[in-house]
């Protein structure tokens, strides 16, 4: 890895595999349904590993939800029977506490895979209906050893013991919450979701060998309305720019740009607050990165 923040040096004729341990929700964009198409276009081969099953998203008023937790060990069973070999572990929504221990079995049977974690525990200060503070706490534990975090500000509350702050916050306090989140054993912090109401949304990228002081700020314009499985398309992109071989700071910029412009044609389409970001026509911005 060098001094720049690149975290994966591409080869332009490999195709990287990616585990992809998340959820699969059949309806509202998120979790595998984001992050198959989304790594597909920026010239990853996705390798799912479902976490649980859902018939919608649970924003929806009714949702059924499958823990997939007693499959799991019987599939990556049969992954090393054939040897299947990974470049990066990607995880994100899990459906028990159990399944970290999925998650580091990945990473003991692929050491060089890279850790790319995105704790996805909840928003807007609560944590989602079917999460447990035991889940919280399991997933707390990836951070120790991760490439990559990516919570959002409940996520960062929640890993770091603080009260939820809000989205408004300043620069003090962004240093305080990425030193937090480094501490915890990450080598790479991207902090998602600071709005200080200016018109503009803000992420942070901070290392652990630069400190939280010399964070990377990356600015985008805010639009007036907000949809479900922004956060899962965002995660999604920034690992794929980074195994595009793109810097960690770059792809945090890329992976907020392409939300952006999905969630600008999102608005078009039927029901749009519900069904989930509509990504599909800005795929090419991701597959640019690798022709």
């Amino acid at each position: 890895m060098s001094d720049d923040m690149t975290l994966y040096q591409r080869d332009p004729q490999y195709i990287p595999r990616i585990a992809a341990v998340h959820d699969m929700c059949g309806y509202g964009k998120c979790s595998l349904t984001a992050a198959i198409p989304i790594l597909s276009a920026a010239g990853c081969d996705v390798c799912p590993v479902p976490t649980a099953l859902f018939s919608a998203h649970t924003k929806y008023r009714v949702f059924t939800f499958h823990d997939t937790t007693a499959i799991l060990d019987g599939y990556l069973d049969a992954w090393q029977q054939e040897d299947v070999d990974i470049d990066g572990v990607y995880s994100g929504f899990l459906g028990s506490a159990e399944q970290v221990e999925i998650i580091k079995r990945l990473y003991r049977e692929y050491p060089r895979a890279l850790r790319l974690v995105d704790p996805v525990m909840g928003d807007a200060g609560a944590m989602y209906p079917t999460y447990t503070k035991e889940l919280c706490a399991a997933t707390g534990e990836l951070a120790d050893g991760a490439d990559v975090l990516m919570p959002n500000l409940t996520e960062a509350s929640l890993l770091t013991g603080r009260d939820y702050p809000g989205q408004n916050i300043d620069d003090s306090q962004v240093e305080r919450i990425l030193g937090d989140l480094l501490s915890l054993g990450a080598k790479h912090v991207v902090l998602k979701g600071i709005d200080r109401e200016d018109g503009t949304l803000r992420n942070y990228v901070a290392s652990r060998d630069e400190g939280a002081a010399a964070k990377h700020e990356l600015v985008h314009d805010k639009l007036p309305y907000m949809i479900h499985g922004t956060g899962d398309a965002f995660a999604s992109s920034l690992c794929g720019a980074l195994m595009a071989g793109r810097t960690l700071p770059e792809s945090a910029r890329i992976a907020g740009e392409f939300v952006r412009h999905a969630m600008e044609h999102t608005r078009h389409q039927p029901h749009f607050e519900d069904r989930g970001v509509s990504f599909e026509l800005d795929l090419g911005e991701l597959t640019q990165l690798v022709r």
